[in-house]
């Protein structure tokens, strides 16, 4: 029997060699590959969730903003002699965004303005008012700040719920000066508006939406 030359063993065992290191190269690479390929897609969510969360932040303190503001105006018209709200029966006013509380009537039926303002979970456009701030700038454009933009400006609607009753009458009542036992004669009657306001973030698609009630010297 004819023995294989040593020289082509040693050169075969050598080339076997290197083929498996190979191998174990190419599973160390693809094993490394996926490691890197999952830490981007936890970056990437993580990057999404912070960005989404930012959105809600922003768009929460946008509607927030909008709400204090119309509680100022409210409060300032208050305080001025022969000024009032533009409240309407039926309609929702375009100065002031301001409806009179009617639950039977149009604005507050399924597809009413106050129901789809309230309620509606995208956002709205041409009901209610715009709030731009005091200095009436607005959010939507600031080149110093430029992440801090909003895809909109936050918007707010004003209920006129009525004049607060002492408990006996019904209705809306507190234990304020309206009360059974502070309805003198210098007694000032206090009207109740609800608040209802709407804003978003960066993103147009994030819509926060808040409400507050708000107490003020009735006869404005």
């Amino acid at each position: 029997m004819k023995e294989e030359p040593k020289a082509y063993v040693h050169s075969m065992r050598s080339d076997r060699q290197r083929g498996f290191a190979l191998v174990v190269a190419l599973i160390f690479l693809m094993l490394v590959t996926l490691l890197a390929l999952s830490a981007c897609e936890r970056s990437l969510l993580q990057e999404r969730m912070a960005g989404s969360l930012r959105n809600a932040q922003q768009a929460q303190t946008s509607a927030e903003t909008a709400l204090r503001g119309a509680e100022y105006k409210i409060w300032s018209i208050a305080n001025q002699v022969g000024v009032s709200l533009h409240c309407l029966e039926g309609a929702v006013s375009s100065d002031d965004g301001c409806v009179i509380y009617r639950p039977s009537s149009a604005p507050y039926r399924a597809n009413g303005a106050v129901t789809r303002f309230q309620s509606s979970q995208g956002w709205l456009s041409g009901i209610g008012v715009t709030y731009t701030g005091a200095t009436r700038g607005g959010y939507t454009g600031n080149a110093a700040h430029p992440t801090a933009v909003l895809a909109r400006n936050p918007v707010y609607l004003i209920e006129d719920l009525g004049v607060e009753l002492p408990p006996s009458a019904g209705g809306l009542h507190e234990s304020g000066s309206t009360g059974p036992n502070n309805d003198g004669a210098a007694t000032i009657s206090v009207h109740i508006y609800r608040i209802t306001a709407r804003g978003t973030g960066g993103n147009p698609n994030v819509v926060s939406v808040v409400q507050s009630t708000f107490d003020a010297p009735a006869g404005i």
